[in-house]
């Protein structure tokens, strides 16, 4: 019969093997110092993004990420570590912990990986200044309608002298 410990190790690596495979980035962070309401305060915002923090023992963690084949990670990987599981949009999850370690120096990113590319620090802080996918996604929108009304306004604007034209040839005439 196993011991209970070890039944736990066991799922927590199964755990973390999943979500590795199921996630598009994770993000790497270290907690240490940071209080319980903190911590909980940061798990209640990275829920509202659909965003999974969990942690575990780092022998865990690091078997996890080796059988993945992530191996740089492992590196990184010290001391009391959080791992962030995003399923989407990572760019929303960064700037929500960019922000976060702003008023709470007691958290510190460390690394990641996106989409199998390994993620440094200042990376994930590149990430957190991107624009969100919405905001993309409009401002391409904007850019594939600017030729056509300006084509519009183009066309507009030849109607316009057209008929200016006709009312003074008809003012001449009348005249």
């Amino acid at each position: 019969m196993k011991k209970i410990g070890l039944i736990v190790k066991e799922q927590s690596e199964l755990f973390i093997s999943k979500k590795i495979k199921e996630s598009s980035a994770c993000f790497i962070v270290k907690y240490s110092g940071l209080s319980s309401p903190d911590i909980c305060a940061l798990r209640q915002n990275l829920i509202s993004q659909d965003v999974k923090l969990f942690v575990a023992k780092n022998s865990v963690a690091r078997r996890a990420f080796k059988s993945a084949g992530l191996d740089d990670l492992c590196k990184k990987i010290d001391g009391p570590s959080g791992f962030i599981f995003i399923k989407d949009e990572p760019v929303n999850a960064s700037r929500l912990l960019c922000d976060f370690a702003k008023t709470h120096e007691h958290l510190k990113l460390e690394g990641g990986f996106l989409k199998d590319r390994p993620l440094e620090k200042k990376d994930i802080e590149a990430l957190a200044k991107l624009p969100s996918k919405e905001i993309l996604r409009a401002q391409v929108v904007m850019a594939l309608n600017s030729p056509i009304a300006g084509l519009v306004m183009t066309l507009n604007q030849v109607l316009k002298k057209f008929v200016y034209c006709l009312d003074q040839i008809k003012n001449k005439k009348a005249n």
